[in-house]
């Protein structure tokens, strides 16, 4: 319970900052609101709910230190993500003020943005893009009693894409995955929030040509998202011969079952790092991305792939990592002061893929417009801010250099690539100039040798032509 001392400073004085004082008015002993910030002029010294509009975005830290203010809520559900990023960085540079949030909800049936209640600000906030706009009918057109298919349905990605495709109402929805806990946790959730979809679970490896070929003549699918891999780069470094095991063979046994059963649509999930991979992870992405056009060259069953960079809070990554950090005191430890990635959420990343397989016609890798990369440093410092504390004076930084196969800096095109855009304005196709399918299947059939030591000089050798 909030205390009476605590002063609150609302952003926002149309319905949302309205509701915001009505509800922190209902609170027993609740904080005490001074009034509001608006950059409407017209409103400017009017009373809303009782209380000023004391000025516009500018004047907050101002009026933050005037009125002693140690709390600003920002009330913008309907505001462009841009603007509200602005406004956040406004407020994270006051010492210690908190900062809260009244955010809104997309309705994807009305395209009308609902408040939710007020939290705090999370690091998806300070993205400051816009929400994926869907192309809903197409996407039903194309999973709407399907029997669909998701690998890796236990994984950030793979759990979040089951839930959206369950909501376009699939005749069957298949999870797979290596995992049992994480499948058994994903269809939990799914048969509590749609008892009404036939969901069907299985524990797998899909490396089991045989396994596979016995569940796809089981179930049939018409459409398969390929989410399963391994993704953590300094493991795979380390561990080279499961990233070509589980990335490399583990694709093209999918892939080829996909067509021995005729399935409609393949969808592989990608990575930026498949990009000049200069790690063993990125180079069996970049294979397997290639093994997907080859198909789609040779199949009536439409391959695509769909390349996104990190997720934010994905399990394994640098956020969960950073804030397990800060909760033990410091120090945060960062690779080196310059590295910077593309970030998105785990529900855009989702939505990339769905949209992307509504608009494929075979043979492309997939890239949504992330914006600007971000300087992971300054994600470190944000992530301090918006839980109270200041850097390197609260919690320390220390740089810990850069790992075994990771870059400074990411992209999600390659020289050789050329980008097409597609009918979803924030979504483009890119298209590689270099297709040596003879050299891919030559390194497929050593892969599948049983003589084939999987020494690691032999596995850097083979992937050598495919990194830088």
């Amino acid at each position: 319970m909030e205390d009476r001392q605590t002063r609150v400073l609302i952003v926002g004085a149309g319905l949302a900052g309205s509701l915001a004082v009505q509800s922190i008015n209902n609170m027993k002993e609740g904080p005490l609101v001074i009034g509001f910030i608006d950059d409407d002029e017209n409103k400017l010294n009017l009373k809303i709910c009782g209380l000023p509009v004391l000025g516009n975005r500018l004047d907050i830290p101002r009026i933050t230190e005037k009125h002693k203010v140690n709390e600003i809520i920002i009330a913008l559900p309907s505001a462009p993500p841009v603007e509200v990023s602005g406004i956040i960085q406004i407020c994270e540079r006051l010492s210690d003020v908190k900062i809260k949030i009244l955010p809104g909800t997309y309705d994807l049936k009305t395209g009308l943005i609902n408040p939710t209640p007020i939290r705090e600000v999370q690091l998806e906030d300070l993205l400051g893009r816009k929400p994926l706009s869907l192309d809903l009918n197409s996407i039903n057109n194309y999973l709407t009693d399907q029997v669909v298919l998701v690998t890796g349905a236990g994984g950030s990605v793979g759990t979040e894409l089951s839930t959206n495709i369950a909501n376009s109402s699939p005749g069957q929805l298949v999870l797979m995955g290596r995992g049992e806990n994480s499948i058994y946790e994903v269809e939990r959730k799914l048969k509590l929030s749609h008892p009404y979809i036939d969901i069907a679970t299985e524990i797998a490896d899909i490396r089991d040509r045989g396994r596979m070929t016995r569940l796809f003549q089981k179930y049939r699918p018409g459409v398969v998202f390929h989410a399963a891999a391994h993704k953590h780069v300094p493991y795979m470094e380390r561990i080279p011969e499961e990233a070509v095991k589980n990335n490399i063979l583990g694709t093209w046994v999918m892939c080829e079952v996909a067509h021995d059963f005729k399935c409609d649509k393949f969808v592989l999930i990608s990575t930026d790092k498949a990009v000049k991979p200069t790690s063993v992870m990125g180079a069996t992405k970049r294979i397997a991305e290639t093994i997907a056009v080859m198909m789609n060259n040779q199949s009536h069953t439409k391959f695509s792939a769909v390349r996104f960079g990190n997720i934010l809070g994905s399990r394994g990554s640098v956020i969960p990592l950073f804030e397990k950090q800060i909760a033990g005191g410091g120090p945060v430890t960062i690779t080196h002061p310059q590295m910077t990635r593309y970030f998105m959420t785990v529900s855009e990343a989702a939505w990339l893929v769905i949209q992307a397989g509504a608009i494929a016609v075979g043979g492309e890798v997939f890239v949504l417009d992330m914006g600007e990369p971000v300087c992971i440093k300054d994600l470190a410092y944000k992530l301090i801010k918006l839980n109270g504390q200041q850097p390197e004076k609260d919690i320390a930084i220390r740089y810990t250099g850069i790992r075994p196969g990771e870059k400074i800096t990411e992209v999600l095109v390659g020289d050789d690539e050329e980008v097409k855009a597609t009918r979803h304005k924030k979504i483009s196709a890119v298209y590689s100039s270099m297709k040596d399918f003879a050299r891919l299947k030559e390194l497929l059939a050593t892969l599948e040798d049983p003589c084939f030591s999987y020494a690691e000089e032999d596995i850097r050798c083979l992937l050598q032509p495919y990194l830088g």
